[in-house]
């Protein structure tokens, strides 16, 4: 009888070499966890810029998004527009912009009548098709943004205090085609 006690007992002590085995499985498993926390908390596995001009642009855009925004708005422009066919349709258009200047209100006001003018050129010589299309509407935020910086610096450039380009996004509120 006490021949089978020690015979179940080294039945459940099992194999060592197994053992160290699972143990050093553990051990590596936590090393590399371990590893690839330390280096994804570090940003390892961000992408990085192929070169340093685009982590300027990012570091100016940052700088940018921390300054405070002043708000102007367009509301409610009605302009008559033309498909491919030729055949004129309506639009609805309003759209705010955000600048770093604090007077941007009271330049839009000064200058509303050329900023509407500028909006009725630029949809003018689109289709109505184009517009439809987000392309088409980046392209448009784009020129207009463009086109309403340079009325407005040409208005202020006797004033070395407002900054020049201070407008810096544009966003359309209203954009209905019918």
């Amino acid at each position: 009888m006490a021949d089978e006690e020690v015979a179940v007992e080294e039945k459940k002590s099992g194999n060592p070499m197994m053992m160290v085995l699972v143990i050093l499985i553990v051990v590596l498993l936590a090393a590399v966890g371990g590893i690839g926390y330390m280096l994804f908390s570090k940003g390892f596995f961000d992408e990085k810029p192929a070169d340093g001009q685009e982590q300027v642009q990012k570091k100016a855009e940052a700088s940018d998004e921390s300054k405070e925004y002043f708000k102007a708005v367009i509301k409610d422009l009605v302009l008559n527009i033309t498909n491919a066919k030729g055949k004129e349709k309506l639009m609805k258009l309003s759209f705010s912009i955000k600048s770093v200047e604090p007077s941007i209100e009271l330049l839009f006001a000064d200058n509303k009548d050329e900023i509407i003018d500028i909006v009725i050129q630029q949809i003018s010589s689109r289709s109505s098709e184009e517009l439809l299309t987000v392309g088409g509407k980046d392209l448009l935020k784009e020129e207009l943004l463009n086109e309403i910086n340079s009325v407005i610096n040409e208005a202020t450039a006797s004033n070395e205090n407002v900054k020049r380009n201070n407008i810096k996004k544009l966003f359309f509120t209203t954009f209905v085609i019918k």
